[in-house]
């Protein structure tokens, strides 16, 4: 009976002809569909993959500080329809790397992580509690002498020790929370200096204790960072001395309460083979050939966002191009290298909630990941890119296709209204500055969404938009980046890197040998891509 009228059902589908999707006539329609063949061809070249299992000699580490899912999506559109290409069909960079995974972010003592321990958790292969920097969970936070009796070791160390080159890159201050994971150990993320209000005490510095700057110059294991590039000069000069770029302002001043010079410390420490840069003129100058130890500190404090880069006067160069410069560096190690790379404002965008800076800093950040592929060959370099955690950035509404990001919800070419008959954008924000508490909600479509400053809607008031527990991606490729899949521990991504260049086995075998601060020649070609 059922076979019947199924039977009749079918029959008469094909009498009425425009309904039927699969008849002798036509077997498959959608099979010229433009959606059906791209994802065909998606298809082919996943068949097409060949996990490499050979040592990956080079690493490199990029995070996307609060680059979350909801802002990889929004970033991806902004791009595209900022090109004039349709936005929601674009694809960033590293989205077209070929393996991925989710990450999950949770930290030792919280559901919502802070960078310090989400950075811990990539560079050492532990979780730990919010606000520590590669120390484990049993050290107290804030409490420094417990930060010295549980130490953990970072990926950074271990490579020094095998003998390669390392460097970390950012637009934040190089001694903030993520570029620190690359080469210090603090209970608390904020003792960036040695200045009162970092908190760090004389009887911790009797303790042993030293600030977050002090330990990049006199980073014990190998011979040190290659490079270090990112902002925070404040941090190394001497309280009361000019800035290099605001001479003039009383603001901007050197806070080091022990009077020494960093940057002249580095200098020394490395003689002819070290370089200090701080404006975009000594940078382009700088020669890879000669320069073995680079310090750059293009700012007072942070670097500028992306969409104001230009109009600094003393110029800063952009994370791409910091990329490039350090691969260069790094790259004429014959025994390899790792190299962290931190788009560091686009979290503090979203703590604004200014989504537009969030997502150019997004798109500077992909512009740095097509930097680094173009200047390494796949076949020796595992290239890692992720997020330390997400944000409380939402996508919401119907808006048409080619609706602006940045713009108010406009379905079928109509602005769509909430019930308070005021507009409403594709982005807001679950928290943060933006949100009103005693007036009534601003129209965005009076405003102009578009402005580079212009506060996304949010709905819990807060001084600052939070981070948020979601999950983040993960995208990867190179020797091991296979084993990047499925959801798993933030703290995995150490393990991978580590087994994927034999790291800590390498760095324990010349330590056995007594050569673990033992560099070879350097190559003198120009590292590239070899495809």
């Amino acid at each position: 009976m059922l076979r019947s009228i199924f039977a009749a059902l079918i029959t008469g589908a094909c009498v009425a002809g425009t309904t039927a999707a699969w008849t002798k006539d036509r077997p498959f329609p959608q099979k010229e569909d433009p959606y059906f063949l791209r994802a065909q061809r998606e298809l082919d070249r996943n068949l097409a993959l060949r996990p490499n299992t050979s040592r990956a000699k080079n690493i490199i580490l990029f995070i996307g500080d609060g680059m979350g899912i909801s802002t990889v999506t929004a970033a991806r559109i902004y791009q595209g329809q900022r090109e004039g290409r349709d936005g929601v069909s674009n694809i960033l960079t590293f989205e077209n790397l070929p393996y991925s995974a989710l990450s999950r972010t949770f930290s030792h003592d919280s559901q919502v992580t802070d960078s310090a321990p989400s950075a811990t958790a990539m560079t050492t292969g532990i979780k730990t509690r919010n606000g520590v920097i590669n120390v484990s969970s049993e050290a107290i936070p804030k409490d420094c002498v417990s930060g010295l009796a549980h130490p953990v070791t970072t990926i950074a160390e271990l490579a020094e020790e095998a003998g390669m080159s390392t460097g970390a890159v950012t637009t934040t201050r190089i001694t903030h929370a993520t570029p620190a994971a690359v080469y210090a150990h603090t209970t608390n993320r904020d003792w960036e200096g040695d200045d009162e209000g970092h908190g760090l005490t004389q009887a911790q510095k009797d303790a042993g204790c030293k600030d977050i700057a002090r330990q990049l110059v006199e980073m014990p294991y190998g011979d040190g960072l290659e490079v270090a590039m990112g902002g925070g000069r404040r941090e190394f000069l001497p309280l009361g001395a000019d800035d290099p770029e605001y001479p003039d302002d009383r603001e901007k001043k050197g806070e080091r309460r022990d009077r020494r010079d960093l940057t002249a410390a580095w200098l020394k420490r490395y003689g002819r083979s070290g370089a200090y840069v701080w404006n975009k003129e000594q940078f382009d100058a700088v020669e890879p050939t000669r320069v073995r130890h680079l310090l750059a500190l293009f700012e007072y404090d942070h670097m500028h966002y992306e969409l104001d880069r230009a109009d600094d006067v003393a110029g800063e160069p952009s994370l791409a191009q910091m990329t490039r410069k350090a691969i260069s560096i790094l790259g004429r190690n014959p025994r390899g290298f790792f190299l962290m790379v931190e788009g560091g404002r686009i979290d503090h965008a979203h703590h604004e909630n200014k989504a537009a800076r969030a997502l150019a800093d997004t798109v500077a950040f992909d512009n740095a990941v097509r930097a680094a592929m173009s200047a390494t060959d796949p076949k020796d370099t595992l290239i890692v890119v992720t997020a330390d955690h997400s944000h409380v950035l939402t996508i919401s509404g119907y808006p048409d296709r080619d609706n602006p990001i940045l713009g108010p919800v406009v379905e079928h070419g109509k602005v769509q209204l909430a019930r308070d008959g005021k507009a409403y954008t594709t982005l807001s924000y679950a928290n943060g500055p933006s949100a009103k508490v005693d007036d009534e909600r601003d129209d965005p479509h009076r405003k102009d969404t578009e402005d580079n400053d212009y506060q996304q809607e949010s709905l819990v008031p807060l001084r600052g938009e939070t981070h948020s527990g979601e999950d983040v991606a993960i995208y990867a490729t190179g020797p091991w980046a296979h084993l990047f899949r499925g959801t798993v521990d933030e703290n995995y991504i150490f393990h991978v890197m580590n087994y994927a260049g034999r790291i800590r086995e390498r760095a324990e075998r010349m330590m056995r040998t007594g050569s673990a601060t033992a560099k070879p020649a350097r190559r003198h070609h120009r590292h590239r891509r070899h495809r």
